[in-house]
């Protein structure tokens, strides 16, 4: 696990990444430079830049640790193998969490890195890239938003949160009675990473998604579960970040909110598991 020197670094290139490769593009993609890798999932030549930047820059940090990026696991899948690996560690980089976003012009993006070790998250950074929010998890030492400490609050009440926003549909047409079993309205702001530092400022108090790509969700899962919750595959077991793409996500930043929320999604009567969609 890097010691807090190599924390710094991790923050700093990521900071730098976005200012050089994210930020001047914003707004400014011509057509030739946004492409789909299929149906609905874009790709820009900003997410491509950023990738490529952060890895060089990681190999730096810790020499000799392979990164699996999103962008190169498109290109070469067997890549995600390197995740679960027993005793060996890895980096995990979405290097723009929300192409469709910034594609579109909308200011709701992040870069989101992770380091795993032994097949667990043992690292974790998420920057909001328009705003500059920046969460940081060390397995065993606490996650901080902005520099402050954050614990999450007690469950209670109904909860709002975010849902992936391909089930989003199915699941607010039962939220008249999701309201009454304990869940409040959901929401998606089609960024998983800025959806995690929501979370951690205390506007949202869970998320829950089908599809648990590692790039979005291993490093928020950490921040969580040091916040004092956790994050659950759809079957009970704790998440991981080499499960199984369609095994599903619910977390929250305190446990007893989890217990709620996993009491409330198991009362839905939706077959999200089997669901194609996220």
């Amino acid at each position: 696990m890097p010691g807090s020197g190599n924390l710094a670094q991790v923050a700093d290139l990521i900071r730098e990444v976005a200012a050089t490769e994210l930020l001047p593009r914003f707004r400014n993609l011509s057509e030739d430079e946004v492409r789909q890798k299929r149906p609905g999932d874009l790709v820009t030549v900003a997410d491509v830049a950023s990738e490529q930047r952060i890895a060089s820059g990681l190999a730096k940090i810790l020499p000799g640790v392979p990164v699996v990026g999103e962008e190169a696991v498109e290109a070469d899948a067997g890549l995600v193998d390197l995740i679960g690996r027993p005793g060996e560690r890895c980096w995990i980089v979405d290097p723009l969490d929300g192409t469709s976003n910034f594609a579109a012009g909308k200011a709701t993006f992040a870069i989101i890195v992770a380091l795993v070790e032994d097949g667990r998250t043992v690292g974790g950074w998420i920057l909001d890239v328009p705003n500059g929010r920046l969460a940081v998890a060390l397995a065993g030492q606490g996650v901080t938003l902005d520099g402050k400490v954050v614990v999450g609050a007690p469950g209670g009440g109904s909860p709002s949160g975010f849902v992936g926003y391909k089930i989003r549909k199915a699941v607010e047409c039962q939220l008249p009675g999701v309201r009454r079993r304990g869940l409040g309205p959901v929401s998606t702001l089609r960024c998983a990473g800025v959806e995690y530092l929501e979370i951690l400022a205390g506007r949202a108090a869970f998320s829950i998604y089908r599809r648990t790509k590692p790039w979005d969700h291993a490093a928020g899962a950490l921040m969580l579960a040091e916040a004092g919750g956790g994050a659950v595959r759809f079957d009970g077991d704790d998440y991981a970040p080499a499960q199984a793409s369609d095994a599903g996500i619910i977390g929250a930043p305190s446990r007893q909110a989890l217990v709620e929320v996993r009491a409330a999604f198991e009362a839905l009567d939706l077959p999200l598991a089997q669901s194609a969609e996220d």
